[in-house]
């Protein structure tokens, strides 16, 4: 199986009391266990946030040091995610991409071999909308329900427990996952139904690369041309073309300081899928297919790792100044 996740082990978070007590509320009053599986840099702190909302929970990571970091919180550490699953209701994973999902969710020791009819899963990777919906059908047929629920945010968005979570599936699924929602986020809207997250995911992720892309530019035709990057970045934030991207990455823009909160690989792979479904409905989508090669030139050239703000490395370097 893949590996799940690349986190040391979670920060402590002294000062806060957990509880290993089945709380979250399902209808009629009674109560529900929760489980994760997939704690990297987004899972880790997701399940965090979990564990400091009282909720119950069970994790599993292929590396099974970032699952006993949690342990020390409350959480119980599974074997395997059909473990996860035989011992929770609502298990939610957190996985890089599309083949760890179809792996984690139908392959063999995989959460649908251990999930109780009446379970509900609900995965919160960026994946493929047609996964999504063929996963659900499975899920379906075997009496457990199935949401996809990506969420855009950041790790930033991760630890502060502020993501927008976008959701696809049946409505009485998403009312149900709602409590654990509100857990990890702060915008949370039911798009329609399965797959429809992961539609909305990709549109997100179309913008928020060809942000990074028009910033990149921006800030290499102004050093050129004699500006400070910070006052560019400055004017930019509080104009028409302010952004959260501009919030959030502006400094590693002007530190030159990669280090990943969303990995340049990462999101080339969200770019590929975005224009799978673009190929799939007849959409168009030009540009999203060159910032996608600008990405896959990054990792050819070793930066696949780096935050996706590196981007303006390459439009630096294909300006004669090279990266920093």
């Amino acid at each position: 199986m893949p590996d799940l996740g690349n986190l040391q082990d979670p920060t402590p978070m002294d000062g806060l009391t957990f509880s290993n007590e089945e709380v979250l509320p399902k209808g009629g009053g009674t109560v529900e266990r929760a489980g994760f599986v997939g704690l990297g840099i987004m899972g880790a702190a997701m399940a965090r946030n979990l564990l400091a909302a009282d909720c119950g929970l069970v994790v599993h990571n292929r590396t099974r040091a970032k699952a006993k970091g949690l342990a020390k919180h409350g959480a119980e550490v599974a074997d395997s995610p059909g473990d996860v699953a035989m011992r929770s209701d609502i298990i939610i994973t957190m996985l890089p991409g599309p083949p760890d999902v179809e792996e984690v969710v139908a392959g063999e020791g995989g959460l649908l071999e251990g999930a109780r009819e009446g379970a509900l899963i609900v995965d919160m990777s960026t994946s493929s909308p047609a996964l999504a919906r063929e996963l659900s059908r499975t899920a379906k047929d075997r009496g457990v329900g199935m949401l996809d629920a990506p969420v855009s945010g950041g790790d930033v968005g991760a630890v502060e427990g502020t993501l927008s979570i976008m959701v696809g599936g049946d409505e009485e699924d998403f009312e149900r996952a709602r409590p654990l929602f509100e857990a990890m986020g702060k915008t949370v809207v039911h798009v329609g139904g399965s797959g429809s997250g992961q539609v909305v995911k990709a549109c997100n992720q179309i913008v928020v690369a060809l942000v990074i892309e028009a910033v990149s530019e921006a800030l290499v035709l102004g050093s050129k041309a004699g500006v400070a990057p910070e006052r560019i970045i400055e004017v930019l934030s509080g104009g028409l073309a302010a952004s959260k991207v501009l919030e959030v990455k502006g400094e590693k823009f002007l530190s030159h300081d990669f280090g990943p909160g969303g990995k340049v690989e990462y999101h080339r792979k969200d770019l590929g899928i975005a224009l799978a479904a673009g190929r799939e409905h007849g959409a168009a989508l030009p540009i999203t297919a060159v910032v996608d090669q600008m990405f896959g030139a990054l990792v050819a050239k070793g930066r696949g790792g780096w935050d996706h703000s590196a981007l303006v490395t390459l439009l630096e370097e294909w300006s004669g100044d090279g990266a920093r």
